[in-house]
């Protein structure tokens, strides 16, 4: 129960935080978009080895104005139970939804390496992601630069009809993620998620929610003038549906998304 506690008031602390920040935004609340998720898994099993493959597109607007995309994939690893490591790589791409025959504004090629930690406490379910990024850009101007990215994702899930997610089980799925550029340190972005789920069987999964995602630029005092931090966010309904290539058996694997 002291665990319980502790990961608890953490996730709290974190949520009420970003709450807060998005209050105070000095900007008015954007439109609202779409996000849309399709992924494949082969989970470790007895194995331990597993990956995955996804697509993802974004929307301006509520499913309309489509302007970005990713394509990734990668392979992990089970340790155990509790402990998961992973190395993935993908291509995003940034468009003007005005003119999407004029190419991207911005390609994308990025890897990354992660640690997972899962927490099993009664019906709560944890689960803490440790991801490091390498990002190469191609921007239209012809720039090539390349960026660093440290994230930091706690993702808690609510089995309702059930005691763990398993076959014909509905679940809450919240979660709260940081992202931060090591070169500042620099707090970049924010990403704030509800929703809930429904396990259809040993492979189909299907979640519907709300994400909200916040960018942050730092703060500055250049030539005797201050500029604060300054933010930006917009709402975004969620959608995503998975497919696991073979069954765990008696197994529970968390449903949670790659992004």
């Amino acid at each position: 129960m002291t665990k319980l506690r502790v990961s608890f008031k953490f996730w709290a602390c974190l949520l009420l935080g970003t709450t807060a920040y998005a209050q105070t935004s000095l900007t008015p609340a954007a439109p609202w978009g779409s996000w849309f998720i399709g992924t494949l898994v082969l989970p470790g099993g007895d194995k331990k080895w597993g990956g995955f493959a996804e697509v993802q597109a974004r929307s301006n607007g509520v499913f309309r104005q489509f302007f970005y995309n990713e394509m990734k994939g990668g392979v992990t690893y089970d340790i155990n139970k509790n402990f998961t490591v992973g190395m993935a790589g993908g291509r995003y791409a940034t468009y003007d939804f005005q003119d999407l025959s004029a190419g991207p504004l911005n390609t994308e090629g990025r890897m990354w390496e992660q640690l997972i930690i899962n927490q099993y406490l009664d019906r709560l379910r944890f689960e803490h992601r440790y991801r490091v990024e390498q990002r190469w850009f191609t921007f239209r101007d012809g720039t090539h630069p390349y960026r660093n990215r440290i994230r930091y994702r706690l993702n808690m899930f609510i089995p309702l009809n059930n005691k763990s997610i398993k076959d014909k089980t509905y679940f809450i799925s919240i979660f709260d993620e940081i992202f931060l550029n090591p070169k500042g340190p620099t707090f970049e972005r924010n990403r704030l998620f509800a929703g809930i789920g429904y396990q259809f069987n040993k492979h189909w999964t299907a979640q519907i929610g709300w994400v909200n995602q916040t960018n942050y630029s730092p703060a500055s005092f250049d030539k005797g003038i201050f500029t604060p931090i300054a933010h930006s966010g917009k709402n975004n309904i969620f959608i995503s549906w998975t497919y696991r290539l073979n069954s765990l058996g008696s197994a529970e694997k968390l449903p949670s998304s790659v992004d």
